[in-house]
């Protein structure tokens, strides 16, 4: 079983750099596992790479999806499986990097298979859609599935959708389904390395990323994407800091409204991350200042292998 490094931790907290500076000295390939870094659209707001950085080291999975497009768990592994396996090929060393847990989980562990959903079933959420409204189907995704209901964004009618025909289906919550690993182990041979920061220092970074990129052309990333995709509802237009500043742009939010929730959902959203991280079993933690100790031990594990 050949090894990868994995880069996790909360949003905010350097992984993209730890990663990058991993990959030069090793030979390595950086391998996204980030849900929301996978749509072409938005490389500022979703914080992509610079291209500066992917001219030091082969970039895998980044902006390769169009905002109208969605993917679940399960299709990403299918695409890390293959980067992954490029990368064995060409001598180099996978280098995964996010903070999608679940993207993580799947990649690493594999996913119990959800049953096939029923005609009956799609065409039975599909008609409550269209007479009650998609406020109604999330605000029902909320009360039988209150984890799926913090995750999932309000306009994310494709994600409401799938998660209630599951729950149709089998009688069972989708983030039941997320959540239960296959029983075969380790699908690779992984050293977990995780970043963490103390929360106020984190939150105030945050902040000053958000308006960095505020002041690095989101608002013309904004517009440009609407040009491309005007569907508030595509699924790409569901990640922190589109779904505000889309609202801005259609003039539902102020600027200082649409700042203002896009740092709420950031400072709660790198809350949840370190909530899921903090149950994942072998993770070696460090602070974003540790990097020659991270890459003394990163070093010292792949000789022992």
């Amino acid at each position: 079983m050949s090894p990868i490094v994995c880069i996790i931790g909360p949003t905010g907290t350097g992984k993209s750099q730890i990663a990058l500076s991993l990959a030069k000295r090793l030979e390595g390939t950086v391998i996204n596992t980030d849900s929301r870094q996978v749509y072409k659209d938005f490389p500022i707001i979703t914080d992509q790479p610079s291209m500066n950085d992917i001219c030091q080291c082969p970039h895998k999975l980044y902006g390769f999806l169009e905002t109208k497009e969605q993917i679940d768990a399960g299709q990403f592994t299918s695409h890390a499986d293959q980067a992954i396996a490029n990368s064995f090929e060409k001598g180099r060393l996978p280098i995964l990097v996010g903070g999608t847990g679940l993207y993580f989980k799947a990649i690493l562990y594999g996913l119990a298979p959800i049953p096939n959903i029923s005609e009956d079933v799609h065409n039975k959420i599909l008609e409550m859609g269209q007479t009650y409204g998609y406020t109604f189907l999330y605000q029902w995704l909320q009360r039988i599935d209150s984890k799926a209901g913090q995750k999932i964004h309000k306009n994310d009618r494709q994600r409401i959708t799938r998660a209630l025909e599951v729950y149709l289906q089998t009688k069972k919550p989708i983030t039941w389904w997320q959540g239960r690993s296959q029983k075969n182990g380790s699908r690779y041979q992984a050293l977990k390395i995780g970043l963490f920061m103390d929360p106020l220092s984190l939150y105030q970074r945050l902040i000053e990323r958000i308006e960095d990129m505020l002041s690095n052309n989101a608002l013309k990333e904004i517009n440009q994407a609407w040009k491309h995709c005007p569907d508030e509802y595509a699924p790409g237009w569901s990640a922190i800091g589109c779904q505000e500043l889309l609202q801005y742009f259609l003039g539902r939010f102020s600027l200082d409204e649409a700042r203002e929730e896009w740092i709420r959902k950031t400072k709660a959203y790198a809350k949840r991350q370190m909530t899921w991280f903090r149950k994942e079993s072998g993770i070696l933690w460090y602070q974003p200042d540790q990097v020659s100790k991270i890459h003394k031990d990163v070093y010292g594990w792949l000789e022992q292998k």
